[in-house]
């Protein structure tokens, strides 16, 4: 009787399940992050487990609270949809910024010529101009990648460049109000603002906290419906993720790797654009300088915690949203707790979540890894 052959019985070992990388790994990373926020809020002398319920507190305690956080996960709604849309298509997009700096110049100039114009003609034109200004902004590093083998890192990097020198010479030069220091356009009109919820909600006699929370919140959320439809369930979507996937594949298949890419490109930077709607006619009602605060690239964070996927985006945006929010308020409670603190406290939700995303994952992977049938 001779011995069974080494590894006779056993049964190879199968992928894990999807929500091991879809909901288990994120929260894996999250949790890393604030041990490691905690270890730093340690240091500083002050209790990390009350940090942590201020910041809760801060975030989600009542309605203005949810008013902010929602309104900073607008800009990161846009953002994060931005990057995917980019990444499906094989490109990682780093000139969010620049794009949405552009789509807000965009918006600015539309309010501006509009202003006095219904309501109803305003926002539909400032819609359209901040998403051609992003676009048109993001085309041109598309075409230098797909026509000219220019590396689309560089590219947006330098137009993010580009952006910031460009709106600071026109605010500077152009678009400054006569006869005053500060480098701002004049004031919308009032049918050139886009209302708050609260005042919407209060024509329906339904009384909710006042806060910046605006109609840009339903427009990032059906734009998140749109991106989902467009990537998932029409031919130009499939053909663009074909191209991420593998461009020898889309050839053969028929497909143009080089059309895709600028397309990607305009219609990330379109998604990008739209930031400036949030910003520029919900908030602060006149072009501004810096507007943006680095949205564009807390966006690559949110995307990538998203798994690229709207309804993941739409749920790390509102996280990263309740990080800015509660932040502001932790740095306001607990004085050895500096806004420079909050910073790096996000940063590292950015670390564990972005370049650190794959840090646990094998680990986790081969935790659960599933065993095929005998």
């Amino acid at each position: 009787m001779s011995a069974a052959a080494p590894g006779a019985g056993t049964r190879p070992a199968g992928p894990p399940p999807r929500w091991v990388g879809l909901a288990l790994v994120p929260v894996v990373n999250l949790l890393a992050a604030l041990v490691a926020s905690g270890a730093i809020v340690l240091a500083v002398g002050e209790n990390p487990l009350e940090a942590m319920q201020v910041l809760v507190t801060g975030a989600f305690g009542d309605g203005e609270s949810w008013g902010y956080t929602l309104f900073y996960a607008t800009n990161f709604i846009f953002a994060g949809l931005a990057v995917a849309v980019a990444f499906h298509a094989g490109l990682f997009n780093i000139g969010g910024e620049g794009q949405a700096y552009i789509g807000g110049l965009g918006v600015g100039l539309a309010c501006l010529a509009f202003g006095g114009w219904p309501f109803w003609f305003v926002l539909p034109m400032a819609l359209a101009a901040a998403m051609l200004f992003g676009a048109g902004w993001a085309y041109l590093p598309g075409y230098l990648q797909a026509y000219r083998g220019s590396h689309i890192v560089i590219t947006t990097i330098m137009f993010n460049f580009l952006a910031s020198a460009l709106m600071t010479y026109l605010m500077v030069n152009v678009l400054i109000v006569p006869g005053q220091q500060s480098p701002e356009s004049r004031v919308f009109d009032a049918s050139a603002q886009l209302p708050s919820l609260h005042e919407v909600l209060g024509r329906l006699n339904i009384d909710v906290a006042v806060s910046p929370l605006n109609l840009a919140f339903p427009i990032a959320l059906i734009a998140s419906a749109m991106v989902w439809g467009f990537i998932w369930h029409t031919s130009g979507g499939y053909a663009l993720r074909v191209v991420g996937k593998s461009e020898r594949a889309a050839v053969y298949a028929g497909i143009s790797p080089s059309r895709n890419i600028v397309l990607a490109m305009a219609l990330s930077g379109a998604l990008a654009g739209l930031v400036g709607i949030n910003e520029i006619m919900g908030v602060q009602h006149r072009l501004i300088l810096s507007f943006t605060g680095g949205v564009g690239y807390v966006g690559i964070a949110v995307a990538l915690m998203g798994r690229n996927h709207p309804v993941g985006i739409c749920l790390a945006a509102v996280l990263f949203g309740a990080l800015y929010q509660g932040g502001s308020e932790l740095a306001f409670v607990m004085p050895n707790i500096s806004r420079e603190m909050v910073v790096v406290i996000q940063g590292l939700v950015i670390l564990f979540c972005g370049a650190l995303e794959h840090l646990f994952q094998p680990t986790l992977n081969s935790l659960f890894r599933g065993r095929a049938a005998p």
